[in-house]
């Protein structure tokens, strides 16, 4: 069985249901209408069945909740949850308040179905939200920061995408999967966030992936080879990064910086990085910013043949993911798959 049907199995089994925000985008409604079909997960598709319809003709819907916002019972609680969430933010541009009234907040929500897809899921009617199909990781993002937040003691909202062999397999990765991060979210992290999410993706890799991490903290250098103080201090910052992890996970198996061959060849970790339990056989690559990680997976996916699985958002009070527009049925699929898997 590959790794993708063992998700897809599990996520059967968690039985949970997650709201889709973008019924306007033809490939999510294809996806939405195999995972209910499927039994992958139960279906809330932001939209109106007209729409539906219209942009992906012959997809049965059977099955799916429809929410229009519009017309939904439920949109004046929502309207309610977002002003009591944001009740006294300003809005820097303006100087006003962020929604003044509750009226303002029920005509945002009707503008704005990412928004009201958060709500849904910060009121407890989904377990789990995915978007980003056809909106920018900012809009998809955004919601989730004002009105999901953040986990209780995490401070660092990430992400991560988890990386499927193709079928040939590779030497390298014999588990045929991996986890790479943050690749999506975090710009250019600082130590003490690159930990965190060297961490967090850890947990992805554990839990979602079913692998037992060991995690590589990526460089163009491997043990003080190179050095960019003068300029940059990325080196540096990674040899931070991978300290301070060490002192909050001491049982995870973590080791950098590393350049990736050392990372995650044998033969190269020997020679770069003799006695490291990590170099040569990481599965967990944390990228020193987001221009390396976004380049890093798109190479793999797309010259490698991967199949990426994400972004997953690590971090979030509730689970709330990221698609990317150029994703697939399937990857869409599999996202809501790991979505369940949070919950």
């Amino acid at each position: 069985m590959s790794f993708v049907d063992e998700l897809l199995n599990k996520s059967k089994q968690a039985n949970k249901t997650i709201v889709l925000c973008e019924g306007e985008d033809k490939r999510v409604v294809e996806a939405a209408s195999k995972i209910v079909k499927d039994g992958i997960a139960k279906i809330i598709l932001i939209g109106t069945k007209e729409e539906c319809e219209s942009v992906a003709p012959g997809i049965d819907l059977t099955g799916i909740q429809i929410v229009d916002p519009a017309t939904s019972s439920e949109t004046d609680k929502y309207a309610e949850l977002l002003f009591k969430a944001r009740e006294g933010k300003i809005n820097k541009k303006t100087g006003n308040p962020e929604y003044a009234t509750v009226e303002d907040a029920k005509n945002y929500i009707l503008k704005d179905r990412t928004m009201f897809g958060a709500l849904i899921l910060k009121a407890g009617d989904a377990d789990g939200f995915v978007s980003g199909a056809c909106h920018s990781t900012a809009n998809t993002l955004r919601p989730g920061l004002q009105v999901i937040k953040t986990a209780p003691g995490i401070k660092t909202v990430s992400s991560s995408f988890i990386m499927v062999a193709p079928e040939c397999g590779n030497p390298y990765i014999p588990e045929g999967v991996c986890v790479m991060g943050d690749c999506a979210i975090n710009i250019e992290p600082s130590a003490e966030e690159l930990a965190d999410i060297a961490i967090a993706s850890a947990d992805t890799a554990k839990k979602i992936a079913g692998i037992e991490p060991r995690v590589a903290m990526l460089s163009f250098s491997t043990k003080g080879s190179g050095n960019d103080d003068k300029f940059f201090k990325s080196v540096p910052k990674m040899q931070e990064a991978t300290n301070i992890a060490k002192e909050k996970a001491p049982d995870l198996a973590l080791d950098g910086e590393f350049q990736f061959d050392a990372a995650v060849a044998p033969e190269v970790g020997e020679l770069k990085a003799p006695g490291s339990k990590v170099a040569g056989h990481a599965n967990v690559f944390v990228f020193p910013n987001i221009n390396a990680g976004n380049i890093g997976y798109k190479i793999c996916q797309r010259m490698g043949g991967w199949m990426a699985i994400g972004p997953i958002c690590q971090g979030f009070a509730k689970p709330l993911n990221d698609l990317s527009r150029g994703c697939s049925v399937e990857d869409i699929i599999a996202t809501v798959a790991v979505t369940a898997l949070q919950a």
